[in-house]
């Protein structure tokens, strides 16, 4: 594999570091890959918007700065507008289809793909703070990037106490990027 990097956007108390972090554990620990995760908060931090990116790559990382993102995963709308900026002309842009609105110049050559990871995280799995869990679940099954398999190993790894609902979601997160139909910008 060529050097991959994937940036997730939300609003803090969304996961989304947490997001990158389970997934990049799961290609390094489980799976052998080289990864390299980095973050940044908003001033506001809880609430405002927050980003977290990966690089992940066969040989070791040499630079650990996300430059252009293979996918971008966007779980708020400032998210979205604030981070949208460097995605590659043939990207995947993933967002959260009830709190993301696609707006602006996008190339045409990007894929997107709506999922509705906070009602299914409501409605389906009965926790709300398992959104990002789902979109982990709809990330892996639309790029293929991790097994499902390792993500369901390091969930229970993670958080033995809330495995059931974790694993729910993810199943949940994967089922629904496995449906989805990607438009183009």
């Amino acid at each position: 594999m060529a050097r991959y990097e994937i940036r997730f956007g939300g609003f803090g108390g969304q996961g989304i570091v947490t997001m990158a972090v389970v997934l990049g554990e799961t290609l390094s620990l489980i799976e052998g890959k080289h990864c390299v995760q980095t973050q940044s908060y908003g001033p506001e931090a809880r609430g405002g918007a927050t980003k977290s990116e990966i690089v992940i790559d066969d040989d070791e990382v040499d630079y650990p700065k996300v430059q252009e993102p293979d996918v971008f995963v966007a779980m708020s709308r400032a998210a979205y507008l604030e981070y949208i900026e460097g995605l590659k002309d043939d990207g995947i842009l993933i967002i959260d289809e009830d709190l993301v609105d696609v707006e602006g110049d996008l190339s045409d050559g990007i894929k997107i793909y709506k999922i509705p990871a906070t009602r299914i995280a409501d409605k389906d799995v009965g926790a709300k703070q398992s959104t990002n869990v789902v979109m982990l679940g709809a990330l892996a099954a639309i790029t293929g990037i991790v097994s499902i398999d390792g993500l369901k190993q390091r969930v229970v790894e993670r958080w033995p106490r809330f495995k059931e609902s974790n694993l729910k979601a993810l199943e949940a997160g994967v089922k629904a990027g496995e449906g989805a139909e990607p438009s183009s910008a």
